[in-house]
């Protein structure tokens, strides 16, 4: 029998498991949330998914390591479209995201607010309108 980690199914998944911060395990050891993986009619591999406290933590690292160098060292415009991308990923929806990306950045919450803002404006110029109002929830 093929070893999972030799399985090109497993091979194939690996770096988008990796991408979210999961885990890979044996179909057999998966438990309640954790997600097996079926190809050709056989369970192949199980993905043991983050807590979603820990997703945001494990997004800014793998940007950390993307950059080369701590967040808090880069400068506004690279921070900004830092910002825009952890936007994208929904790190704002947590509880304490702007306070985590922050301390990250190593800016003010209310600095986080104003990339967010000014990346709001970015897109409606895009869009070919003028600015907006922000949408809170």
């Amino acid at each position: 029998m093929t070893r999972p980690a030799d399985d090109p199914f497993v091979t194939a998944v690996k770096p988008l498991v990796d991408a979210i911060g999961g885990r890979l395990i044996a179909p057999d050891s998966a438990e309640g949330d954790d997600v097996v993986l079926s190809w050709e009619g056989r369970e192949v591999v199980a993905v043991r998914l983050p807590h979603l406290s820990d997703s945001l933590d494990h997004i800014l690292a793998e940007l950390r390591r993307r950059h080369g160098v701590p967040l808090a060292d880069l400068d506004r415009k690279t921070k900004q479209s830092v910002v825009r991308l952890l936007e994208q990923r929904g790190a704002f929806s947590m509880r304490h995201g702007v306070e985590t990306v922050a301390t990250a950045l190593g800016v003010s919450r209310f600095t986080v607010y104003n990339y967010l803002n000014y990346a709001d404006e970015q897109r409606a110029k895009a869009r070919g309108g003028g600015e907006r109002p922000r949408q809170d929830d």
